[in-house]
Order: structure tokens, then sequence, then C-alpha cells
């Protein structure tokens, strides 16, 4: 695809959006960048010299919108003033994620779903560089896909894991292996209801062919699908992939003892078994698979383990941003916890887990944006008390915490009323932990 006297415009200068600017630049086109906000300098410089136009502030959501092709990173929303402005003139907006695409010379194995996306995407990755083929997790986590792209002589495969913006804004993105996770309420201060959310999601699978594969959760009433289907589930008996016991089958062969891996719980089972699915795909032997399977360590702010003091252990699942994501953190902990969670209103009640809640938490400390609210529901059930910064809600947490017990920081929603994103939320969290076991 040549893009010789091309005029691009990219909306948003952030990790995505720069990705998208360079790879348009390298393949012909003349490249002007489009970012509300203020950008880091030394990016704006670094792109200039190689002859991007940038265009920030409130230039930029008043500027014409007369371009050939205008990319939007997925990040923005689309109401805010920048994109309004281009879509009342007209412009037909494409995503970074389908840009890529459009230039994209290997297969690609994508990955969505509400939860364990990034744990899932990770696992193949692991999988297939240790089972010799060479490939990297980008996409929705780290590496922009735009940007994997203008390396790919490097691979065989890409490993992209797409969110549910991304897939708004394809056309012909096909990934030959796609992955169906799950889907529980997320995203809806964004989308209207469920319905529209899934219906994101569900585009994943609409470009794919009946040589394709889509390995997707068993409990998942999914559309009549092209692509051949292998199933997982660590709940029901009828899928490819079953856990039985501890024990990891497909259509009746113990395939991986779950500990053999560094993973536990029925969550982390479902992720191997969507990367089993995508090795059973791509013809990979099992032996071959279950080595980076193995291998394969958790990131943080996924239930780690931050300290222990007083013999009280210390959980940082600061990844959890949204009540399915508490769920599982709540359902892994065999004795009752001291839960510390709240944040960003998201659009979903809290009050939907009272019932797990009253089962698996002795006291719960609530913070950010929704604290009022959670608690009106939750004091009903057990023990209860809100904090305004995340140091006094640890306090409080300990005041109740015991020997032999639990706090766990699994905050259920979103971090951006206290915090700068999830990463940024865990690393308080750790850091206070730390700083109070010296």
């Amino acid at each position: 695809m040549n893009l010789n006297r091309t005029r691009a415009a990219v909306l948003g200068l952030g990790t995505s959006g720069e990705a998208a600017a360079r790879l348009l630049q390298q393949r012909g086109a003349s490249v002007t960048v489009f970012d509300s906000g203020k950008p880091d300098a030394q990016k704006i410089r670094t792109l200039q010299d190689l002859g991007i136009s940038i265009i920030t502030g409130e230039a930029a959501d008043m500027a014409k919108a007369d371009y050939d092709l205008t990319i939007l990173s997925p990040g923005i929303d689309p109401v805010v003033p920048l994109i309004q402005n281009f879509r009342r003139q007209g412009a037909a907006l494409v995503g970074e994620l389908e840009l890529a695409f459009r230039f994209c010379e290997r297969p690609v194995i994508a990955i969505t779903g509400t939860n364990g996306k990034t744990t899932t995407t990770q696992l193949i990755e692991s999988m297939l560089n240790s089972a010799g083929y060479r490939t990297v997790a980008c996409g929705n986590i780290g590496m922009p896909f735009a940007e994997a792209v203008q390396r790919q002589g490097e691979f065989d495969f890409f490993t992209v894991e797409v969110s549910s913006f991304q897939l708004e804004t394809i056309s012909t993105f096909r990934p030959e292996v796609a992955l169906w996770l799950n889907l529980t309420p997320d995203h809806l201060d964004r989308y209207p209801n469920m319905a529209e959310y899934r219906t994101a999601k569900l585009r994943i699978f609409e470009n794919q062919r009946s040589s394709d594969y889509a390995v997707t959760n068993y409990s998942d009433d999914l559309p009549g699908l092209v692509a051949r289907q292998i199933t997982f589930s660590a709940y029901s008996e009828g899928a490819d992939f079953i856990l039985q016991g501890e024990t990891i089958c497909f259509r009746g062969e113990p395939i991986l003892e779950m500990k053999e891996t560094q993973l536990s719980g029925f969550h982390n089972a479902e992720n191997l078994m969507a990367a089993l699915g995508a090795a059973h795909a791509i013809h990979i032997p099992w032996e071959k698979a279950k080595s980076g399977l193995t291998n394969y360590r958790l990131l943080p702010h996924r239930c780690e383990r931050v300290g222990e003091i007083d013999g009280v252990i210390y959980i940082n699942d600061s990844k959890a941003t949204n009540l399915d994501a508490l769920v599982k953190a709540l359902e892994s902990q065999p004795q009752p916890v001291v839960l510390i969670a709240g944040g960003k209103d998201k659009g979903f009640a809290f009050d939907a887990i009272a019932g797990l809640v009253h089962e698996k938490v002795k006291y719960a400390v609530l913070i950010g944006e929704m604290a009022d609210r959670i608690y009106q529901g939750w004091s009903k059930v057990v023990p209860s008390s809100c904090a305004q910064t995340l140091p006094a809600a640890v306090d409080q947490a300990r005041q109740h915490s015991i020997p032999g017990g639990v706090v766990l920081f699994s905050p259920g929603t979103s971090s951006f009323d206290m915090f700068k994103n999830y990463a940024d939320r865990g690393n308080q969290f750790r850091e206070i932990i730390q700083e109070l076991a010296r």
C-alpha cells in the first residue's frame, strides 16, 4: 500500500497515535498530528524532525478536516471536541488497529474479552517464543500494533490484544486466530448498555474465514461464527478444554497440570485454556506449548503479593478495573479478607456482588468517587467504612486485620478519579506497604 501524495491526519498523540504517524510517514504520507492537550515537547520535536506536522491545543479542536485519511487513536473518547470537529466535517475515521493491519504481512492472533486479555496475550507470546516462533505481544498492551508492523520482518506472528475501543473502527482487520475470553459489565461510561459493548467486542470475528479459528468461552452464547470454533471452560463439562480437578484436558486428554504453572484460580485456568486453544489452531504440539506456559510469570498489579506486616499478607490487585475482576480476586482467597475497593464511577453497581462480599469479606474499606454509593449497599452485609485517601484506607484496613489474614486491594473499577491509571494506583499501594514493613 503506497501512500505517496496522501495527506493523512492522526487524532491524538499518545503512544498509538505516535506509532500511527510514524507508520504513515514511513509509507510516504504527508502526516499531521492533532492533539487537544499539551504533548511532551521532546516527542513533538522528534516527530517534527521526521517531517511530521503537529497541531495542539485549541487549534487542533478547530482544524479543517481536509485530509485523504484520518486516523483515530483508540484511547480518545469519540465525544471530545477534537473528534466531533472532524466528524462534523465528514471525515471517515480509521482506527490505529485497522491502519496497521492494512500493512500487516504476518498472521495475527487477536485476543479480546473483559478480563484476562493481557495475561492471555503474554501467555501466548511466551508459548510461541518458547516453541520457536517469533512473536511480540502488542496492540492494547505495550507496543502499539502500528509500531510492531514497522518491524514485521522480526516476527512470524503478531499476538495482538484488542479492546472494544479499537474494534469500533475496523473494516478489514482479520485475525487468523481470534480469542474471546469473556464478557462482563465494563465501560458503561462509554457504551449506553451491555448490548453495544458486546457488539463492539464481537467485531473481532466479522472478517474471519472458514479456514480461521475462533477460540471462545463455552459459557458465552455467540452468534454463528464462520471460523472453526474451539471452546473452553473451567466450569462446564461440554467444552473442548475443561478443568478436571487441577488438570486441564482437551477432549478428554490430560494436557497441563495447574501446579506446573505459576498461576492459580479458575480465571487463570481459562486463560491457559485459551492460550492452548491458540496452540491447537496453529499446530503447536502440547509439549512445546507447555514450556512457555509453565515459565510465565504474572505481571504486577494482578493479585500480586507486595508484603507481610504483623502476620498479615497484603495483595495488590489494582488491575481489577471492573466487577468481574474483583469477583475473581475474592474467589481466589481461601479465607475472609479485609478488602479495599472503589474508584471511578463507570456506570455499574457494586450491589450485584453483595452476596459474595458477605461470604468472603470480614471488613471493607471504600475509596474514590463511588465510595459512598458502595457503602450504601455493602454496609448492610459487611462492616464497612470510607476513606478519603489510599494511605488512610490502608490504615483502616490494618486496624481490622488479624495475623494470618489478608488485606486485598482490588478496586473493582477504574482509577482515574484519584490516580493516573491502575499502575500508578497499584504502585502507590505497594510503596505504602513496603514503607510500613520497614
